[in-house]
């Protein structure tokens, strides 16, 4: 019997939206995990043990839902650079890789840059397309969260 031995890709997603909020007011709201939740489709949770944005060296968990599966993420923040630049690296037993915000003023609002990178050795041929789509959901539902008066 021959075993074939599957690769590990690593892969990325980059986006970016032009939200009319002020850099500030993103970079505090992004950098909260514990806020992931009412953005981001896959947050279920997750718990800095502390409120506000996270500094570099926090440690925090969070649940997500990849595909169905309820997967618990470790976390480290590596760059906090408020307002401009956020990297947190995560590991799972599914996943790992690093999730890093790029801000810039732009036009009276904020150039909002999301980069997810990440390897897997699950073979799902649908999760790299999946996750572009997750991930493009929740820069609209970020920029409509942030563009709405009053919901942040």
């Amino acid at each position: 019997m021959h075993v074939t031995e599957h690769p590990i890709r690593l892969e990325q997603i980059s986006q970016e939206r032009f939200i009319q909020a002020p850099i500030k007011t993103v970079y505090d709201y992004v950098t909260q995990p514990d806020r992931w939740h009412e953005w981001h489709p896959t947050s279920l949770s997750a718990d800095t043990g502390t409120r506000g944005s996270l500094p570099v060296g926090t440690r925090f968990t969070e649940i997500i839902d990849l595909l169905g599966i309820r997967v618990a993420m470790s976390y480290r923040v590596q760059i906090a650079r408020c307002p401009n630049e956020f990297r947190t690296a995560f590991t799972s037993l599914a996943v790992d890789g690093a999730i890093h915000y790029f801000l810039h003023v732009q036009r009276g609002g904020t150039l909002f840059k999301r980069v997810l990178t990440y390897e897997t050795e699950l073979q799902l041929a649908a999760l790299h397309e999946s996750m572009i789509e997750l991930s493009a959901l929740a820069l609209d539902r970020l920029k409509q969260r942030l563009e709405t008066s009053g919901s942040v």
